[in-house]
């Protein structure tokens, strides 16, 4: 179970529309391979950091079942799950009420000077941070005693990243044909944005909820 539920959160961070359409800003921009390159190096390392922090403070022996520390770890699902719920629906009513024009991030007005120190720093900042939380909530059940468990977490960072490292690596291989194609993808994310969110909010929310709470309940 605990390798499908890293799968599955995995998945959802590759695919999570808001960072993705930010990198796409930094990706065409003026020396865009060279920031896209530490934008996702930033992504990975963060992602690696959550997991290594989890095992370190779980001293490398996961919770048994049906005592505190386990039961408040599926508590932790729960309520992000819930989360997740809560923004599918808060995507849906939104979607019939009159969408007033939103501001672009400042940083998007200086993305050609941006330096890539920055890019690096801001991958972090973008993660999706509910998903990133089901993420550790599901890494405190990790055992690091073979390694299986040390390619199953490391196979979930990059599973998370490979949406970016696809992108990264293509603008490398194809630079000119990347262009039209970056484009392209981020005027399909823009207007399937809110498709995607619910979507994804739900699929994800309520998997958790039913789970943990079958766990909890047995």
């Amino acid at each position: 179970m605990l390798v499908l539920d890293l799968i599955l959160i995995g998945i959802a961070v590759a695919l999570d529309p808001l960072p993705l359409t930010a990198f796409l800003v930094v990706l065409p921009s003026e020396r865009g391979v060279r920031k896209g390159a530490t934008f996702v190096f930033g992504w990975l390392v963060s992602l690696a950091a959550v997991v290594t922090i989890t095992v370190l403070a779980t001293g490398n022996n996961p919770p048994k079942p049906a005592t505190v520390p386990s039961l408040a770890a599926l508590a932790v699902k729960i309520v992000l799950g819930f989360v997740l719920v809560w923004i599918a629906i808060r995507h849906i009513r939104a979607r019939n009420e009159p969408k007033p024009p939103k501001k672009p991030p400042k940083w998007q007005a200086h993305v050609d000077s941006m330096s890539p120190w920055f890019a690096m720093a801001l991958a972090p900042t973008l993660q999706p941070w509910v998903l990133i939380g089901l993420g550790a909530s599901t890494v405190v059940e990790a055992k690091l005693d073979s390694w299986a468990s040390f390619l199953a977490l490391a196979l979930y960072c990059v599973l998370a990243s490979s949406s970016y490292l696809a992108m990264e690596i293509y603008a490398v291989v194809k630079p000119a044909e990347s262009q039209a194609l970056l484009a392209r993808f981020r005027n399909l994310i823009d207007s399937h944005m809110d498709q995607a969110i619910i979507v994804g909010s739900l699929i994800i929310g309520l998997w958790f909820i039913a789970d943990s709470l079958y766990l909890v309940i047995s």
